[in-house]
């Protein structure tokens, strides 16, 4: 009988192992709605679109730092008001890594280390066709076969990245 050939780890690319349902917000998005978007998926960071073209990133991070201090604790409708009129773009991170499918993952984690950021978008002729998160990478440490085990299909969310309309 003949061994079933191991796949060398520098094979494995983005595209084996990125989210391709990708929530994104675009720039005239409140930090409120993005806030939603995150707690309600359980995503730390989102891309944003302008025109269906990535123009920054905004993570939980920022939109924290965004929020008016504890010391309003008392104070939630002025805080939520507060937040419905601060747009994503006011916060996001502009230049932001990016990967193609092809990127080999080695490549990929490097740069998620190197830079200390929790993903990458993945363009494919200036398209985001994907997302590449920490989470992406220990499932592939977690795989120990290298393949991807099969998850149940993520339901569209209220912003699938390249689906928005303005209000």
């Amino acid at each position: 009988m003949m061994a079933a050939r191991k796949q060398n780890p520098k094979d494995f690319r983005v595209t084996d192992w990125m989210t391709e349902a990708v929530l994104a917000v675009e720039t005239f998005d409140s930090i409120a709605i993005a806030r939603q978007l995150m707690a309600k998926h359980r995503v730390n960071q989102l891309p944003v679109l302008d025109n269906d073209h990535l123009i920054g990133i905004v993570t939980d991070r920022d939109i924290r730092d965004a929020y008016p201090t504890s010391m309003m604790i008392d104070r939630a409708e002025e805080i939520d008001r507060f937040a419905e009129k601060i747009t994503v773009e006011e916060v996001m991170t502009r230049d932001v890594f990016i990967v193609r499918p092809e990127t080999p993952l080695a490549t990929a984690v490097g740069l998620l280390r190197r830079h200390r950021i929790g993903s990458l978008p993945v363009l494919k002729n200036g398209k985001l066709v994907g997302i590449i998160t920490r989470s992406d990478i220990l499932d592939f440490v977690l795989s120990r076969s290298g393949k991807r085990a099969p998850t149940a299909p993520r339901k569209p969310a209220k912003k699938p990245a390249g689906k928005q309309t303005k209000p």
